[in-house]
């Protein structure tokens, strides 16, 4: 086949594709907030959903982020968006459970969480509100899950609000308009090499 007809056959295909793309946009004609939930067992929840923060900033909007399960102040993100005049941050969590080996304060700790949560869901000045790791708190019952998605349900028609965390329920999922679940393929952790900065902390 000669280069002009491959040209040829290469053109043909994208005109077919780009009918296809500029039909699927014309139908997408709804303005809403969305709810996203990034899940699975692979590594860039959190990582994906704090792109989103910088892409949102980026817009001029205003974000909020709650951290549920995680504690500590020195990753990246904390350092980096904590500085942001249109970002509030809130660490709800204490660490991890098999840190804090302590079944009432954990529970005790997500409710004191999500009444934090409740008032930024309450809030129309918020564009995006990112919900990190909740789903941990879904999964081992400290949360009620018909009160988290009725707080969601009554939020601002156009704030957005993104999810992470593994295990997200059925119920979550259900009520999502984004889903992307993350696989896990291959880990350098499991090779032996700790956490590094700028990629895992």
């Amino acid at each position: 086949m000669s280069t002009s007809e491959q040209q040829a056959r290469h053109k043909k295909r994208m005109q077919k594709k780009k009918t296809l793309v500029d039909a699927g946009i014309k139908r997408a004609d709804r303005e809403q907030g969305l709810l996203l939930v990034l899940t699975g067992n692979g590594k860039g929840k959190s990582s994906s959903a704090f792109g989103m923060v910088a892409r949102a900033l980026g817009h001029g909007m205003t974000v909020a982020v709650a951290q549920f399960i995680k504690g500590r102040d020195d990753t990246g993100e904390d350092k980096f968006f904590r500085q942001h005049s249109a970002v509030q941050w809130h660490r709800l969590g204490e660490g991890f459970t098999w840190e804090t080996q302590n079944l009432e304060g954990d529970k005790e700790t997500a409710r004191r969480g999500w009444g934090v949560v409740k008032k930024m869901l309450q809030d129309p000045m918020l564009d995006l509100v990112v919900l990190d790791e909740l789903t941990y708190t879904l999964k081992y019952g400290w949360l009620d899950i018909d009160r988290v998605v009725k707080d969601l349900g009554s939020r601002p028609p156009m704030q957005h609000v993104i999810i992470t965390g593994r295990a997200a329920p059925h119920r979550l999922i259900q009520i999502a308009d984004t889903v992307t679940e993350l696989q896990d393929t291959k880990h350098a952790y499991r090779a032996g090499v700790r956490a590094q900065l700028g990629i895992d902390l």
